[in-house]
């Protein structure tokens, strides 16, 4: 019975976190929520302080190259290196927006497997809203296109351990090599990708028209705002995947070489005149940090009052299934999961349940493709979404309810999670 009533009360805790974490009453950081829901989770005894310890040593590695990620993001942005690109293929369709709308999304799913799907919702969301606006598109044809990049950008971050937090999480939790992550993830990347396209193609068709006017849209390199930044941009980047390839063989953290390059971008940049790097490193994502730690805290305390061993049971019972339904349950577990409960709790306890017992590593890459795709089903559902959520409101007063959120994603998310957890019965 007291069993029954600290599971309660740890899943209670954690629902009231997200919701606060969503709301952000007081205007306060979704860290400070989270950090807040630790602190009772260990004042009513549900954690314990070895379980900061514990739960450290599984995301420091992620958080910190999340955050180095994200600054060399910022960094390339402000040089106006995303901005380039995309009004370079603005010009370039020649006012068809059909292929305006495959090639921005094309754009903004390398974006996402390069420089994470927070960097890419970041980055890429004022810049398309800026392009749609100069080539004449109504408010439907804006609404289609930046829909179509925020779903995007999280379906689009499977390739990489460092597209997604979940996926450096996950690939440190199970110690799966950059290369050998990479090689599995390939072909579910490129389907996740091509049926993202093609579905949110067939949703937005209608609302988008088949011409733009290109009159009103500048030459794009007026978008460069520092030449030596944006010249090094493409090399860095390349260099920078290269590096972790590398350093994952030799047995290094992806955050050593992330925050390597991250130093190295800074202090170039500190001698450009346009780029304000003390404002970037300022407004950072350090919340994220606060966040993960926290929300972690909760999570683990939930999974060890009995919800653990529930969900391992339910992963043992997955495991026996013959492929493709094991591979199918498990996405859909995770994904349903990081719905409800945000992509990083949810990776948390399917990581320990599955490592309770390993059942192999294609449920592994199951669990982190529900994960990266299933947040499309809820606004909570990843941290991506708040971020893309709250830059449309705040910068581009472009609101979106959560009922309409909910409505497209799931439409869209079901079909795509579908064929891409298929993908993995692929060679």
């Amino acid at each position: 019975m007291e069993n029954l009533f600290l599971t309660l009360l740890s899943l209670t805790i954690l629902a009231a976190t997200l919701a606060l974490v969503f709301v952000k009453p007081l205007k306060l950081g979704i860290g400070v929520w989270a950090m807040a829901g630790a602190l009772v989770s260990l004042l009513l005894g549900i954690s314990t302080l070895h379980s900061i310890i514990v739960v450290w040593n599984i995301i420091w590695n992620a958080t910190f190259t999340f955050v180095a990620i994200i600054i060399i993001t910022l960094i390339f942005d402000e040089a106006g290196f995303f901005e380039f690109i995309a009004v370079k293929l603005s010009l370039l369709c020649g006012g068809n927006t059909y292929k305006l709308f495959i090639s921005i999304m094309l754009l903004t799913s390398v974006v996402s497997a390069l420089f994470a799907n927070d960097g890419a919702a970041m980055v890429m969301t004022p810049i398309v809203v800026a392009i749609t606006r100069a080539a004449g598109f109504d408010s439907r044809g804006t609404l289609a296109f930046v829909m179509s990049v925020g779903f995007i950008a999280d379906t689009g971050s499977i390739p990489l351990v460092t597209s997604n937090l979940v996926n450096i999480v996950t690939a440190g939790y199970f110690h799966l090599s950059f290369a050998a992550y990479f090689i599995q993830m390939a072909v579910p990347d490129a389907i996740s990708v091509l049926s993202s396209i093609f579905f949110l193609f067939l949703l937005y068709r209608g609302k988008m028209g088949r011409i733009y006017s290109t009159k009103n849209i500048p030459d794009a390199r007026m978008a460069v705002k520092d030449r030596r930044i944006f010249r090094i941009a493409f090399p860095a980047t390349i260099l920078m995947i290269a590096s972790y390839v590398l350093g994952s063989a030799m047995g290094l953290p992806v955050s050593f070489i992330a925050i390597l390059f991250c130093l190295a971008i800074i202090l170039l940049a500190r001698k450009s005149n346009t780029i304000k790097v003390a404002h970037i490193v300022r407004y950072a994502p350090w919340q994220i940090v606060f966040f993960s730690l926290g929300m972690y805290i909760i999570v683990y305390g939930v999974s060890t009052e009995g919800t653990g061993a529930i969900l391992s049971n339910v992963v043992l019972s997955i495991s026996h299934l013959i492929p493709p339904f094991q591979y199918l349950s498990m996405s859909f577990l995770s994904a349903s999961l990081s719905a409800i409960m945000n992509n990083m709790p949810s990776t948390l306890v399917t990581d320990i349940a599955i490592g309770h017992s390993f059942f192999g590593e294609r449920l592994v890459y199951s669990s982190v493709i529900g994960n990266d795709i299933g947040p499309k089903f809820t606004p909570i559902g990843s941290l991506a979404t708040l971020l893309w959520l709250y830059t449309l409101e705040r910068k581009e007063s472009i609101k979106i309810t959560a009922l309409e959120y909910m409505r497209t994603g799931l439409i869209l998310a079901i079909p795509v999670l579908l064929l891409t957890s298929f993908a993995l019965l692929l060679p």
